[in-house]
């Protein structure tokens, strides 16, 4: 499946499903290759950013905002072909989602107060001060203040 068609179908479907389509996509693109503790994290930090509502009033809305997660930085021609990874990352988006509706207190938190990240593989952008609040794989979790 292509990117494209993903987004096309993430703007189509009702919520919540629709940003279930977008969270599943961003662990897909982001981390899909991470351990499920470091899919969770990408999630929670996706689904953090939405609650804030600086990029928009949905989840889909906070991980297409420009130059924030993989959506906007990838091709839309981008193929996503690993069935697996992506089955995965369904069910993943759809446990954190889960979490998310849960009142703050109850819920299951990989990286408290983690509101961005940066895979090590890229250079360290110019948000990233002092230490992480979390290592998890490649990903480097901060709050950005």
């Amino acid at each position: 499946m292509k990117l494209s068609f993903l987004l096309w179908l993430a703007s189509i479907l009702p919520q919540p499903v629709a940003d279930r389509a977008c969270l599943a996509g961003t662990i897909y693109l982001e981390a899909r290759s991470e351990p499920i503790s470091g899919q969770l994290a990408v999630a929670e930090v996706a689904l953090r950013r939405a609650d804030s509502g600086q990029w928009g009033n949905s989840v889909c809305s906070a991980l297409t905002a420009p130059g924030q997660f993989a959506f906007t930085l990838v091709p839309r021609s981008y193929v996503l072909n690993e069935a697996d990874a992506m089955r995965r990352s369904w069910a993943i988006a759809n446990f954190a989602m889960m979490n998310w509706s849960l009142p703050e207190n109850l819920r299951y938190s990989v990286v408290p107060k983690a509101d961005h990240f940066y895979a090590s593989n890229t250079p360290m952008p110019p948000w990233a001060k002092g230490y992480p609040l979390a290592r998890i794989g490649d990903h480097s979790f901060y709050r950005a203040d």
